[in-house]
């Protein structure tokens, strides 16, 4: 198990949104943070509102430790056109967050696990780094082992979310493509996502 999945819904509390959209978050039976001081509320600096918009990203995406969120940061400013967008697009070209795309699993973590654990192959090739950069077109499979367990059935059959449409999928064949890089717009966060903030905040 990631480190984090048993104690993933607690972000959902910290940052009092129901990040991944999904019905056993507690957050729907308790709007305010974990803690005895977590029913206080003040209004946020710019410097908060920027810190939580950071903290919303990362956690939404398996909550991806410092160093390698900064990686991408550092990524989107090198890259020609928006900066936040251009961050959106590396997110959502790991491989990980692909799995996750594509229902191959329930969560984000339970993706990382997945290629983690040697699961998946993209154009034939294992890939066992969820950072991994997926390029348009790559095909990605999981191997015969995954394609039985029982999460990745549940998850597949859930109606929880639907695969976007720059992502193609075969959930009989546990097969999928990376057809295109999505723009903002077309990521379907359950919540409102600022990668602006994001940007203005390692600006700083």
């Amino acid at each position: 198990m990631s480190k984090r999945e048993g104690s993933k819904y607690k972000i959902n509390r910290r940052l009092g949104v129901n990040l991944w959209g999904r019905s056993k978050s507690p957050i729907n039976k308790r709007e305010y943070g974990p803690g005895q001081h977590g029913q206080r509320r003040k209004k946020p600096s710019d410097f908060g509102t920027q810190l939580m918009a950071k903290q919303k990203l990362k956690g939404y995406y398996g909550n991806i430790g410092e160093r390698q969120f900064r990686r991408l940061y550092e990524e989107a400013m090198r890259r020609r056109g928006d900066n936040d967008e251009n961050l959106v697009e590396l997110l959502e070209r790991r491989l990980e967050t692909v799995i996750y795309r594509l229902k191959f699993a329930p969560t984000p973590f339970a993706a990382r696990q997945i290629v983690n654990h040697g699961h998946v192959r993209v154009n034939g090739k294992r890939i066992n780094i969820g950072s991994y950069q997926l390029k348009d077109g790559d095909q990605i499979e999981l191997k015969d082992k995954a394609k039985q367990m029982a999460l990745v059935l549940e998850a597949t059959k859930s109606g929880e979310r639907d695969v976007p449409d720059y992502l193609q999928v075969d959930h009989d064949a546990m097969k999928g493509q990376f057809v295109r890089a999505p723009k903002l717009a077309d990521v379907p966060y359950p919540v409102k996502m600022e990668p602006k903030l994001v940007i203005e905040f390692y600006s700083r």
